[in-house]
């Protein structure tokens, strides 16, 4: 059994799974979350040697909990499958958990201009700002790298199956009392189309989604 599962949400990542899953750390299980890629990265991430779970329902948060339900190693991780972001750090977050936090996140320092378009860079500093005001969490970056136990992050509840799903995790873990800490990891330009903080469109859909998380949880 793997030591930690690294959940790996994708949609059409076939050009960049190899470096991904390349990176990965001994003892680590890669879970790759199909979400209806069309370039074969279902046949790319089994040639990597990862565990291949389909999930339907498109929405970054429908895949990642698709993955969390497949998980069965004590930690948990989760990280884009694009590239932007590298393997090789988390067990620099792991160690975190051993240190007495409950959910690490990855605060993203990007490694060049291009890396966090400047829409993102706002909508993601507007976000934070919520949950210092709603949970009294002071957090610098809602970004997609983190890691926790398995069984209470699988317990936490978190409901939101689209762009909400991080944004929620946090709320749900100050809620709940963790302890949140943060650490800093590299941002590069991801391989291949962005599907959400690239793109204006992409990034108000987003806040749209956290927008309306941040609502529920608050009610």
């Amino acid at each position: 059994m793997a030591d930690v599962d690294l959940v790996l949400p994708c949609l059409n990542e076939a050009a960049a799974l190899p470096w991904v899953l390349g990176r990965l750390p001994a003892g680590y299980r890669a879970i790759v979350v199909d979400n209806g890629s069309t370039d074969g990265s279902a046949e790319v991430a089994r040639a990597g040697g990862a565990t291949v779970v389909f999930e339907a329902r498109k929405g970054f948060g429908a895949a990642v909990a698709a993955g969390m339900e497949a998980a069965t190693a004590p930690i948990v991780a989760v990280c884009d499958a694009d590239a932007s972001l590298d393997p090789a750090d988390l067990p620099r977050l792991v160690a975190l958990l051993g240190d007495g936090a409950d959910l690490v996140l990855g605060r993203r320092v990007p490694t060049q201009r291009s890396a966090w378009p400047v829409h993102a860079r706002v909508a993601n500093a507007f976000l934070s700002q919520h949950i210092a005001r709603l949970a009294g969490v002071k957090v610098a970056d809602i970004g997609p790298m983190r890691a926790a136990r398995t069984a209470a992050l699988q317990g936490l509840g978190i409901r939101d199956r689209r762009s909400g799903y991080p944004l929620e995790m946090v709320l749900r873990a100050a809620v709940a009392g963790w302890r949140i800490v943060e650490t800093d990891v590299a941002y590069s330009p991801r391989i291949g189309r962005s599907k959400v903080t690239g793109t204006v469109r992409g990034t108000l859909t987003a806040v749209k989604d956290m927008n309306r998380v941040l609502r529920e949880v608050r009610a």
